[in-house]
């Protein structure tokens, strides 16, 4: 389904993200794992991408096996780093021909096995421009052609110190034709709110989606630390995860908790979409339904409605 189709359909959207796998049993693993949250009815579930060829592969086998043999919307990563114009075309063209209806384009940041790679050789420096590109490319059945979400950084952009410069870059994404915003993760949901009263005052009227993991481990919380550079770990949430001492099962319950607490503020704030980063695993996600006192995410839609 196109993204247009499913926010007219959904005024608050439940989406799930997944990473490709690196092996079969992994691709095994993921499956079963999927089979769980389908259950959850999400309203789309995306997939990441490797620049430099490190997964590209494998998101496309997935994104195609998730639309082949599933019920799910599957939403893919595109980056513009490593990637000639003649590349995307192509790997735009495989997506219509496998009719994949909706990309979500990235800036992206060279492989670490890339030290030192010239983006000078990428068709594209910015993520704008690639929004640009990808609307522009015909033969997708849908005549508006595909559905485009872009990044947004409710901390700040690690790249763009200049908060006011970090919005006019994202205008720019949007008035190229992005047709909503998926944020990266954040722990205090009143980053959220002012991100999105900032998007508000620059004019920008595309959805928001606000970017939820759960941490659910030691090791969890060091990598999400490392992934979303700049992304702030509030003292409180430190000092529960260091009182769980070394109990691996305390500490994915706190990590639930305070997942299921941000998502309950963020739907009394009337947030347009929750958009869940699981790691390829269920159990959080799962949990934080459980609490939240509902099956699926049709009847925590209603409940956001009430």
């Amino acid at each position: 389904m196109h993204i247009l189709d499913i926010f007219e359909t959904n005024p608050t959207t439940f989406s799930f993200e997944f990473f490709p796998p690196k092996t079969d049993k992994a691709s095994a693993d993921l499956f079963e794992t999927m089979a769980h949250l389908q259950a959850l009815q999400p309203s789309f579930v995306s997939v990441t991408y490797g620049a430099g060829g490190t997964t590209r592969e494998r998101t496309h086998d997935l994104i195609v096996r998730i639309q082949q043999e599933t019920n799910l919307t599957a939403i893919s990563h595109l980056t513009c780093v490593c990637h000639s114009e003649a590349e995307l075309e192509a790997i735009l063209e495989r997506y219509a021909t496998s009719k994949i209806e909706n990309i979500l384009a990235l800036g992206g940041d060279p492989p670490r096995n890339l030290q030192g790679y010239d983006r000078a050789n990428d068709a594209f420096q910015y993520a704008d421009q690639l929004v640009r590109f990808v609307r522009s490319r015909l033969g997708v059945a849908d005549s508006r052609g595909f559905g485009v979400g872009v990044a947004g950084f409710p901390e700040g952009h690690p790249g763009t110190p200049n908060r006011l410069q970090e919005m006019d870059n994202l205008k720019r994404k949007v008035d190229a034709g992005a047709d909503y915003i998926c944020t990266q993760l954040f722990f205090q949901n009143a980053d959220f709110y002012d991100f999105r009263e900032r998007c508000d005052l620059a004019g920008i009227r595309v959805p928001i989606l606000a970017g939820i993991m759960p941490v659910t481990s030691k090791e969890n919380l060091a990598r999400i630390a490392e992934l979303a550079l700049g992304a702030r770990i509030p003292a409180r949430l430190l000092r529960a995860v260091e009182r769980c001492g070394g109990s691996a099962e305390s500490v994915a319950k706190v990590g639930v908790h305070w997942a299921t607490e941000q998502c309950r503020d963020l739907l009394d704030n009337e947030v347009r979409g929750l958009h869940f980063y699981t790691l390829n695993r269920s159990d959080a996600t799962r949990q934080i339904y459980d609490y939240l006192g509902v099956k699926d995410s049709l009847a925590l839609a209603r409940r956001a409605a009430v």
